[in-house]
């Protein structure tokens, strides 16, 4: 088409009197027309955007079956309208799994036995209010696992569609039936009140517990795309008046895994529960493994904070959910306060970076003590110390490497294997440099620690790591 153009416009007028200036300024400009044309056609030949917007669920569920949006171009930026996690898809028997995590994004250019790394930028918590406790399965309402097989006590359906009638936990009513179908009820738990700043979370009494009940999809600001019924239905109120800092966090982030499981189950704690599970979504011990261990629930996986993911499949597939607007290190209740919000990052690819699961660069006042880099005194310091004996100081740097398992202690032992594989290193020396230069800490029980480590940077410009930590501490 553009070259028909051209040869329309070599055209003599209708006159037959052409001026040569005027020939030649025409051809310029259908030249760079023909330019633009063919730059455009090359831009989106790859369909990679600088922005994707991503408002659309998975019900529960990540795998490879689900469609990926973008590509994100390498350096580009997601925004995700994110759901709250846990209690909500908790309630809402047609989830497959225990959150409503994004639709994955895929990244340009992301083939398996890459790494891609995601720059949190931004979390905004959007909802007003929620409501979070402790949880006890009800009898009749599931196969094997509460959290992923459900179905009705009365008529039986499996998944079933539900509706809200009411408040409290007998309010999730069986649209074939009627009957109430929570899988869940809150033995201990309390509704929280955000300040309009988003700076702190007040815990409320009955009577505005029970006033966000009746508007609970209101209160909890859930995105329009979003199926679940808000925990804010059952209006807890057992802890009125405690007063707590806004600190923002996601529960669960990362890359897609190659075989369809829950999302809440995409961790070697929770995962633990789906081997040999007398449902659809049971795995094997070595299905297990090809888990991404995107469901940490790490209390520094916050702003600032880069996360370095495995690839699993082709164009790694980014997800987000389960953000909290605070958690202490441990998550000992299971749950933590559930909102929705808006999060931003920003992702970068690492070609032939090979890694089993999620590396953690937090923000440094997140890093134990031993791990946080040297200041510039210290370091003089430890210059002469060096002098005096004899040694040339090793140039190392803090990273973080996550361990999942059943429980705490496979859960070391996978942080530790893991750490170990990255850095090419023993198990001895993994062990004393993190007792001397690190810590173990927990994030989740019962299974999932971070592993900190002063690692070498030779090794870490070796494995394509290094700039990231120049960019995060300075060094």
């Amino acid at each position: 088409m553009a070259s028909k153009n051209i040869e329309d416009l070599k055209r003599p007028a209708n006159n037959g009197h052409l001026s040569v200036r005027a020939v030649g300024l025409t051809l310029m400009a259908a030249a760079l027309a023909l330019l633009v044309v063919v730059f455009c056609a090359t831009s989106n030949a790859s369909g990679a955007q600088e922005l994707v917007r991503v408002s659309t669920f998975t019900r529960g569920l990540v795998g490879p079956n689900f469609t990926m949006l973008g590509p994100v171009k390498d350096g580009g930026t997601i925004v995700a309208e994110t759901a709250p996690g846990c209690w909500g898809p908790m309630i809402t028997p047609i989830f497959r799994g225990g959150h409503e995590v994004t639709q994955p994004v895929a990244v340009e250019g992301a083939k398996v036995g890459d790494a891609v790394v995601i720059k949190i930028k931004k979390i905004k918590v959007t909802s007003i209010a929620t409501s979070v406790g402790t949880h006890e399965a009800i009898g009749g309402t599931f196969t094997g696992d509460p959290f992923v097989s459900r179905k009705c006590p009365k008529c039986g359906t499996k998944w079933p569609e539900t509706y809200v009638d009411g408040i409290g936990w007998q309010a999730i009513k069986c649209k074939n039936c009627d009957a109430s179908a929570s899988p869940f009820k809150m033995p201990h738990g309390y509704t929280m009140a955000f300040n309009s700043e988003r700076s702190f979370g007040m815990t409320v009494g009955k009577a505005a517990a029970e006033k966000m009940a009746k508007e609970a999809r209101k209160y909890a600001a859930l995105p329009a795309g979003s199926e679940q019924h808000s925990i804010l239905v059952f209006g807890k109120h057992d802890i009125p008046g405690l007063v707590t800092r806004i600190r923002p966090m996601i529960g669960n982030i990362g890359t897609t895994p190659p075989i369809v499981m829950p999302d809440s189950h995409n961790a070697g704690d929770f995962g633990q529960f789906l081997v040999n599970a007398p449902h659809i979504y049971a795995l094997n011990q070595a299905q297990k493994e090809l888990r991404t261990d995107g469901h940490m629930d790490i209390d520094s996986v916050r702003e600032g904070t880069i996360l370095i993911c495995p690839v699993k499949i082709d164009g790694a597939g980014i997800y987000i959910g389960d953000v909290h607007a605070m958690q202490g290190d441990g998550e000992i209740a299971v749950h933590s306060t559930d909102v929705s919000a808006e999060v931003t990052v920003q992702v970068e690819l690492i070609k032939g970076l090979t890694i089993d699961g999620p590396i953690l660069l937090p923000p440094v006042e997140d890093l134990p003590l031993l791990s946080k880099p040297l200041t510039p005194e210290e370091r003089a310091k430890a210059r002469e110390l060096a002098k005096e004996y004899g040694v040339e100081l090793e140039d190392v740097a803090p990273i973080q490497v996550v361990g999942t398992g059943a429980d705490l202690k496979t859960a070391v032992g996978n942080g530790l294997e893991r750490t170990a594989k990255l850095l090419d290193m023993s198990d001895g020396e993994v062990r004393n440099r993190v007792t001397i230069t690190g810590a173990v800490e927990i994030g989740r029980a019962p299974g999932v620690v971070t592993i900190s480590i002063m690692a070498p940077v030779k090794q870490l410009k070796k494995l394509g790591m290094a700039h990231l930590l120049k960019e995060q501490y300075g060094l």
